[in-house]
């Protein structure tokens, strides 16, 4: 249902339900009063499980009933990424069954790095690198599994995460916030939103956030500011129109901060607020996103809703990077560098950290333009719910590279003025990583330029599915999607361009109101860019997934309890990954194709109200991804080894309780995530933390206080490379809010 089917049904009736994330939802009757009559609406039990969306879009792009979809999906409602202050998207991967941390942004889905998104279902990632994304625009995360070719074209079969951003209400509500916390955490955010007109015909929403914060690790810290402004206008009895405009201004200092050196079996080899970068360095992301939806009845079965999607960004950023142990180099790069480190007093080979400097920025312009066409009607018998629709996504990149020398070497060759050999100035100065002392000064560097590299990219969809209500018990699914793909070089005059169509079936069986059986098969496509292709030799052929998965959800306990069950089966071909003997200027390439991975596994998953005041949910996920098929000579031991950052197991719960007698409530939860391999075949250690908080309410006034990582607990979210090491996760923290809402 739309807005403007919401506001008409609002004014047919009269009755206003006021329901904000700040009043507790436990409740059995609802009294309106207005002028005309009072009106008394009795529901049996509770309106809604606290944590639980019945309806959701992702998984047909149509507004399907949660049991009447043929694949597994997700959604995290707005009252769980408040209940958990959730701030930024890792901070909810304990709630998403098979996902976990792969690095910054990315995840691990199903086995497979997952590194892409949509907002509103639409293509346009204001954060795309390595940049962290923020939630306080974020209204829910749907998370739908599985290769999604079908309908949202190339990507990782893992699954996607689209981010259903807030729009403008006709209700007036206005809510300011302030927070502190450890590590110098100290921010607040201020939205509201209501009629404009009399008529309410125009809504508004403006909000703002900032937040600043000191890292655990060394030198890092970050400053998130972002602005938001929103338009909903209600043009006839046939059409609405949204307007909204974000601006981002993200600065992290001490970015992009890499991992921890650790020994093979995951002990890391020195504190974990080890930092490879300078107090100098830093990642600034601005951002401008203008968005467009329009919502039409074209005819009492006919719909249409078409989203433009615009975005600027600019990331500059300049960090050290890890190189490597000076104990770990190959003999001959060692007896290579060895004068050179001595003239400068490194310290002891297994503690000396040699490092790359690296200046960069990346400049992107890009739009999409979606629009879906919805069709309803009865023919042959049968019920039908027919989408046709197309998307268009352009984007153009620009990144200028400049690099440091990353091999300390004698060889006069390497130097156009041999009198720089001894000149220490200009190379990076090596770190203990036991004692690591920040005194370089990276303007005097020697510096290689790579120039500036323009890029476009050109992504077009056709897509058509037909969802069939065959009877009470039967519901069918079919649908293909034609993806044509371009990626042209602007600076060198080269291009790659690739086609592919991705076809998905289904079917659910529905014995009972409170029972649905689904099948599936789907297929996914994701073509190689210019940048992953070999320097020399045959193009890298496009990623094809196939996905076969079956599940079961139900209703219990009158509604109040969900439950999926979903068991599956992926096979990734022509797989391709970073190489782990790659370094920045050395002669192996960046990437390589290891052929075939094969992923299994199950996931279960459980939202829902136990009792009257007590909510919750858990996930459960066991994976196996493994390497199936052929591997080049350069990763060794591939076949029948784990994939990179894959854990057999993650177990995630979040519980809350509420106090009616007191006006509040608390919550705990813990995740935890079994042992994986990182890039380079070093061992990342299981790990379980626990989260916990309490909210309390006084009038208007709201107070939350979030304990995170209870028990201080040590330990890796990811692996990366040896090089780099593992991605600690974050130590104890607390975090206070008061909010007060209008």
């Amino acid at each position: 249902m739309n807005i403007r089917q919401l506001n008409l049904l609002y004014k047919k009736s009269l009755v206003v339900l006021a329901i904000s994330s700040t009043i507790f939802p436990f409740v059995s009757l609802a009294e309106v009063s207005t002028n005309e009559k009072t009106e008394v609406i009795t529901v049996k039990g509770r309106a809604a499980q606290f944590y639980f969306i019945g309806e959701a879009t992702m998984a047909t792009k149509t507004p399907t009933d949660y049991m009447d979809l043929p694949q597994s999906i997700q959604v995290l409602s707005n009252e769980l990424l408040r209940d958990q202050a959730a701030r930024q998207t890792s901070d909810l991967y304990r709630s998403i069954s098979g996902v976990s941390q792969f690095s910054y942004s990315g995840v691990t889905a199903r086995g497979f790095r997952q590194d892409q998104v949509r907002y509103d279902g639409v293509q346009g990632d204001p954060y795309s690198g390595f940049s962290i994304p923020q939630l306080f625009n974020i209204e829910r995360i749907e998370v739908l599994k599985g290769p999604t070719g079908m309908l949202y074209g190339a990507g990782q079969p893992g699954g996607l995460l689209n981010y259903v951003t807030k729009k403008p209400k006709f209700e007036q509500v206005t809510e300011v916030a302030l927070f502190t916390g450890t590590e110098s955490l100290l921010g607040g955010n201020l939205e509201t939103t209501g009629a404009i007109n009399k008529s309410e015909t125009l809504a508004y929403r403006l909000g703002g956030f900032y937040q600043s914060k000191d890292g655990f690790r060394n030198n890092a810290n970050e400053e998130n500011t972002l602005l938001s402004a929103g338009l909903t206008w209600l043009a006839n009895e046939h059409t609405d129109l949204t307007f909204q405009y974000d601006y981002i201004d993200q600065d992290l200092g001490g970015h992009r901060v890499r991992g921890v050196p650790v020994d093979d079996s995951g002990n890391f080899l020195t504190d974990i607020s080890y930092n490879a970068n300078e107090k100098s360095d830093f990642q600034r992301l601005k951002a401008n996103i203008f968005q467009v939806i329009a919502n039409v009845e074209i005819t009492d079965n006919i719909t249409n809703t078409t989203v433009l999607r615009t975005l600027s960004n600019e990331r500059t950023q300049q960090y050290h990077e890890n190189a490597g142990l000076v104990g770990d180099l190959d003999p001959q790069t060692k007896a290579a560098s060895l004068p050179l480190l001595a003239f400068l007093e490194f310290p002891a080979e297994d503690t000396a950290m040699l490092r790359q400097f690296r200046d960069q920025k990346r400049k992107n312009d890009e739009w999409s333009l979606t629009t879906d066409f919805v069709y309803e009607a009865s023919f042959y018998g049968f019920e039908h719910t027919i989408l046709f629709g197309a998307d268009y996504a352009e984007v153009k990149t620009e990144f200028h590279n400049k690099f440091s020398d990353l091999i300390r070497t004698t060889d006069p060759a390497y130097f156009e003025d041999p009198s720089e050999i001894y000149n220490p100035s200009i190379h990076v100065p090596t770190l203990d990583i036991l004692d690591p002392v920040y005194i370089a000064n990276s303007s005097t560097y020697k510096l290689f330029d790579r120039g500036v590299t323009e890029t476009k990219s050109i992504r077009l969809g056709i897509y058509l599915q037909d969802q069939i209500r065959i009877n009470e018990q039967w519901i069918a699914i079919a649908g293909a999607r034609f993806d044509r793909f371009e990626d042209e070089n602007l600076t060198a005059e080269l291009n790659v361009d690739d086609s592919r169509v991705s076809p998905r079936i289904g079917a659910i069986y529905q014995p009972s109101e409170s029972m649905s059986i689904f099948a599936n098969r789907s297929e996914g496509f994701n073509p190689q860019l210019l940048s992953s292709q070999p320097d020399a030799g045959e193009i890298f052929d496009p990623e094809i997934s196939t996905q076969h998965e079956l599940g079961i959800k139900n209703f219990w306990l009158d509604g109040s309890l969900t439950t999926t069950f979903a068991t599956y089966h992926i096979v990734k071909e022509d797989v391709t990954v970073s190489n782990p003997a790659y370094t920045e200027g050395s002669s192996s390439p960046e990437q390589v194709q290891i052929g075939e991975v094969t992923s299994k596994g199950i996931e279960i998953d459980v939202v829902g109200d136990i009792t009257e005041y007590w909510t919750g949910t858990i996930n459960y996920a066991y994976n196996e991804a493994k390497i199936t098929g052929g591997s080049p000579d350069d990763i060794k031991n591939a076949i029948g080894d784990e994939f990179a950052n894959a854990p057999d197991h993650t177990l995630g719960m979040w519980t809350r309780y509420e106090l009616p007698n007191l006006n509040s409530s608390f919550a705990v939860g813990f995740d935890y995530v079994d042992e994986r391999l990182s890039l380079d075949g070093q061992k990342v250690k299981s790990y379980t933390t626990w989260d916990a908080s309490w909210q309390t309410k006084i009038d208007n006034v709201e107070v939350q206080l979030n304990l995170k990582n209870i028990f201080d607990k040590e330990y890796a979210t990811s692996g990366f490379n040896k090089r780099n090491g593992h991605f600690p996760g974050e130590p104890r923290s607390i975090l206070l809010q008061v909010s007060y809402a209008l």
